[in-house]
């Protein structure tokens, strides 16, 4: 009700965000707070984004059950288990070692087994399986990188927090169109920086 409240109004997404259990991706430190709308620490210096954020993230995206999904921060592995829902197959890339390992536990025991897990960095995309229908970075970039464009088919979307003049982060949606990008903003946010490399 409170996600309608706030303008959420594709029934798709709020049905997936409804049958994730968001308890399952948090720390038991912070189980008590599982479903209020904030973002809670998940260890590493790495965030559960606030259901609102998941929410607009995924309505914005557009997902229907034919799409190729790549994500860009698997973190507790949230976001990816909202994605496997709505979409044939969601890849996602995790930099530190440690989530997502986690990650694909949680994801295994909910049974969400069209998702394909990689430890590796992320601005590199995931070349052996472009061309994806979707793409979704969930850590705050200066630019998305010409790999990542290169990867995304023609019509697709990407939605991603953006940083401005070094502080203020923007969420936009990027749509590829006859090989040029379109871009509009959604709404302000705040978001880890986006790093580069593994941590093992």
């Amino acid at each position: 009700m409170e996600l309608r409240e706030a303008g959420i109004s594709d029934s798709d997404t709020l049905s997936a965000l409804e049958k994730i259990p968001r308890h399952e991706f948090i720390p038991n430190s912070f189980i008590d707070q599982a479903y209020e709308n904030i973002a809670l620490p998940i260890g590493n210096e790495q965030t559960i984004s606030q259901p609102l954020i998941v929410a607009i993230m995924t309505q914005e995206l557009e997902i229907t059950k034919k799409h190729k999904i790549l994500e860009l921060g698997t973190g507790s592995g949230y976001q990816t288990a909202i994605l496997a829902k709505l979409s044939r197959r969601v890849y996602t890339i995790e930099r530190i070692k440690s989530l997502s390992n986690e990650a694909k536990k949680t994801l295994d025991k909910l049974r969400l087994y069209n998702v394909v897990t990689k430890i590796g960095d992320g601005n590199l995309g995931w070349k052996e399986q472009m061309p994806f229908d979707r793409i979704i970075l969930t850590a705050a970039t200066k630019k998305l990188s010409t790999e990542i464009i290169k990867q995304i088919k023609d019509n697709g979307i990407i939605i991603a927090p953006m940083i401005i003049n070094n502080e203020k982060q923007i969420l936009k949606k990027f749509i590829k169109i006859n090989n040029k990008i379109i871009e509009k903003n959604i709404t302000d946010v705040k978001f880890v920086p986006n790093l580069s490399g593994i941590i093992a």
